[in-house]
């Protein structure tokens, strides 16, 4: 059975004086993959951190497996992997285990400490984003994009219901791209796993995601692929040429 796991209700976000998000409603439920796009300055990220309760809103209402950003106190249900961060200092002494199984040690109380399950948990992460052969070599001595595989591997490792990612395929080459693609595909498919993610990648990501939300500080399209893809309001809006950009996944037999 379907669960709601994010409602978001007219949703608006200030900056000082300057309207960054404004009346932004929509709703998941569980086993939703969701794609938000947009030019850039358009909130995408700070839709994103208003959810998780980083920023409050100027007005509306975020709800969290029912409660409010505030309020909740089952983070182990959400992975969230952030924009890419600066590349980490080649000095920095920790594997790329160490790494991810801090995604299971913020979760836990005292004493803090990595059961055989967990490593079970932390091998199959690595497995899933193909670094598992390179588990014991230090983070700061890898590639932009190992480091980054890394750290969707340290945001899956819990086995969360929901997993939140923005841009998360910006040091990824275009192979590695397509095959963390196909692995968002089959936990959404084969474990029912909610998932938003932010991306540019807008070409490649509509064979893959159920939904759209379109983002220019308000919400201009929110709806599934198919629906945009023949909807004339749309194609007015960005025009037949970037529309067809967006659609391009019925090239390839999804449509």
């Amino acid at each position: 059975m379907s669960i709601e796991v994010l409602s978001v209700k007219d949703l608006s976000f200030r900056y000082n004086s300057t309207e960054v998000l404004s009346g932004v409603s929509f709703s998941l439920k569980s086993g939703d993959y969701l794609a938000i796009v947009g030019p850039n300055g358009s909130g995408k990220t700070t839709l994103i951190k208003t959810v998780l309760g980083f920023f409050e809103p100027s007005a509306g209402s975020v709800s969290l497996f029912g409660s409010s950003p505030s309020r909740f106190n089952n983070w182990e249900k959400i992975g969230y992997l952030p924009q890419k961060l600066a590349s980490l200092n080649p000095n920095f002494p920790a594997t790329v285990k160490e790494i991810v199984a801090l995604g299971l040690l913020s979760k836990k109380g005292f004493p803090k400490k990595i059961s055989l399950s967990d490593q079970e948990a932390i091998d199959y992460a690595l497995s899933l984003m193909d670094i598992i052969h390179i588990k014991d070599e230090f983070i700061g001595e890898l590639s932009g994009g190992q480091q980054q595989r890394a750290l969707i591997a340290k945001a899956l490792v819990s086995e969360p219901e929901l997993l939140i990612l923005d841009e998360p395929t910006t040091a990824l080459d275009p192979e590695g791209r397509e095959r963390f693609f196909e692995t968002l595909q089959i936990l959404n498919n084969q474990k029912n796993l909610t998932i938003i993610i932010i991306t540019h990648d807008i070409g490649t990501i509509g064979r893959y995601a159920s939904r759209l939300l379109y983002l220019d500080k308000k919400v201009i399209f929110y709806g599934g692929f198919d629906d945009f893809c023949i909807s004339k309001e749309m194609t007015d809006y960005f025009g037949e040429f970037s529309q067809h950009i967006i659609c391009h996944r019925h090239d390839y037999g999804h449509a």
